[in-house]
C-alpha cells in the first residue's frame, strides 16, 4: 500500500502522515513508535478515517476530553484514526466517543490508573438498544473472543489511551503484571435475561435510551454454584467469594461489578428478592473482622472507612460502603456461574454516560 495514514499519536502536531510500504511495513512503523497494542492494526488511511466519520452527529473536530497523563486532546477525528486501527466499524464510534468522554471524567480518577502498578483497566458496560443494534455480545462467552464489536470497541478504547493518554505499557503505564482485559474490555448487560431494572434505568436513564458504563476492573473471578437455587444459600457464597483480604475493595471500598449469571437471577428472583436485597445482603455478608484486615498496610490509608471500630478485633469490614456502590448487571449464557470484578477501590469509580448517536 502506499500513500498519507493518520497519526494516531498527533505527535508534534502532525496529523497525516507519508507512510508507504507493504501491510507489514505500516505496521512494523506504528509498532516500533509505540502506538500499537501489540498485535496488528488496520492503517487509519484518510479515507477509512472519513469513511468512520461518516454520520458523526457533530464536529468531528470539536474537543471532547483531555486524556491523562500526556493530556492529548481527543477529538471524534482522533477517536477515529484509532477505531479504525482497531477494526471498528462506522455504528461503533458513538460508544468508543462515549466510553472515552467518561473515562476521562474526574470521578474515575485516569491519571492514577494510567500510571500505577495496579492490573485494574477500562470495562466498558453497555446499556441500551444501541447493544442488540451492534451486537454487543451479553450472553455466552460476553468476555471472550468472537464478537467484533466487544472486541474493537473496547480495543479502540484501549489504543486512545496509549496514543492520546501516553499510557505506553512498561513506559507510562506501569502496570505491575497488567491483565488480558488491556487489549479489550467491552460488554453488554442480559437485559432480556435480567428479572430486575437494567443497570441504566437504575442510574436513573430511560429503557430506549442507550449508555456507556466505565468501570475500572480486575480480571473476572468465577463464582460457582451449580447446587443451591435460594437467594441465602446462593449468596452466602458470592459474599465469601467477593470478600477477599487480597483485594484493594475490602480495605478501599469502592464500586466493584457483579456480573450475575441469568439462572441464578432468576432463582433469586422467583424467591421474591429485588435487587436492592440482592445488594443489601452482600453489603451485610460480604465482610471480614477487623483483626485479619487490620495488618494490611492498606487498612490505614485514607480511604479506609472511618465507621470500622478498630479497637474491636471481631468489628466487620464491608467490601462497600454502602449497598448502592454495588453494580449488579446480568450476564453471560446458560450455567450456574457469575463472574465478580473487583475494582481498585475508592481511588476510581464509575462514571455513567448517555451514548450520543
Amino acid at each position: 500500500m502506499a500513500g498519507n495514514v493518520e497519526n494516531p499519536s498527533l505527535e508534534a502536531g502532525r496529523r497525516v502522515l507519508p507512510v508507504s510500504g507493504s501491510l507489514d511495513e505500516v505496521n512494523a512503523y506504528f509498532y516500533e513508535r509505540g502506538w500499537t497494542d501489540g498485535l496488528p492494526i488496520v492503517p487509519p488511511t484518510r479515507e477509512r478515517v472519513e469513511g468512520l466519520l461518516t454520520g458523526w452527529p457533530g464536529d468531528p473536530d470539536a474537543e471532547i476530553a483531555e486524556v491523562p497523563p500526556l493530556m492529548g486532546v481527543a477529538t471524534a477525528r482522533a477517536v477515529a484514526v484509532n477505531a479504525v486501527m482497531a477494526g471498528c466499524l462506522p455504528e461503533y464510534l458513538p460508544v468508543v466517543v462515549a466510553a472515552l468522554s467518561a473515562v476521562t471524567k474526574p470521578r474515575y480518577g485516569l491519571s492514577h490508573r494510567q500510571t500505577t502498578t495496579h492490573p485494574a483497566t477500562a470495562l466498558i458496560i453497555v446499556n441500551g438498544p444501541i447493544a442488540k443494534r451492534l451486537r454487543i455480545n451479553a450472553g455466552s462467552g460476553l468476555f471472550g473472543p468472537g464478537w467484533r464489536a466487544n472486541a474493537t470497541i473496547g480495543r479502540a478504547l484501549r489504543l486512545c489511551l496509549i496514543n492520546l493518554g501516553g499510557a505506553v505499557p512498561g513506559e507510562v503505564d506501569r502496570a505491575q503484571h497488567a491483565h488480558p482485559g488491556k487489549y479489550t474490555y467491552c460488554i453488554a448487560e442480559n437485559e432480556d435475561a435480567n428479572p430486575w431494572e437494567p443497570y441504566h434505568v437504575e442510574r436513573g436513564f430511560a429503557p430506549e435510551e442507550s449508555t456507556v458504563t466505565l468501570t475500572c476492573g480486575e480480571a473476572p473471578h468465577c463464582i460457582t454454584d451449580n447446587y443451591n437455587t435460594g437467594p441465602h444459600a446462593l449468596l452466602f457464597g458470592y459474599a465469601d467469594s467477593m470478600a477477599t483480604l487480597g483485594g484493594n475493595n475490602l480495605s478501599s471500598q469502592g464500586e466493584p461489578v457483579l456480573v450475575m449469571a441469568p439462572e441464578h437471577a432468576a432463582c433469586i428472583a422467583r424467591a421474591g428478592w429485588s435487587k436492592a436485597d440482592v445488594k443489601r445482603y452482600l453489603f451485610e455478608k460480604a465482610r471480614k473482622p477487623w483483626k485479619h484486615v487490620g495488618v494490611r498496610g492498606k487498612s490505614k490509608g485514607p480511604t479506609f472507612p472511618v465507621w470500622v471500630d478498630r479497637t474491636d478485633p471481631g468489628a466487620s469490614v464491608p467490601i462497600l460502603t454502602h449497598a448502592d456502590a454495588l453494580i449488579l448487571i446480568t450476564g453471560g449464557g446458560e450455567g450456574q456461574k457469575s463472574m465478580w470484578i473487583p475494582t481498585p477501590g475508592a481511588q476510581t469509580l464509575s462514571v455513567i454516560e448517555k451514548i450520543r448517536e
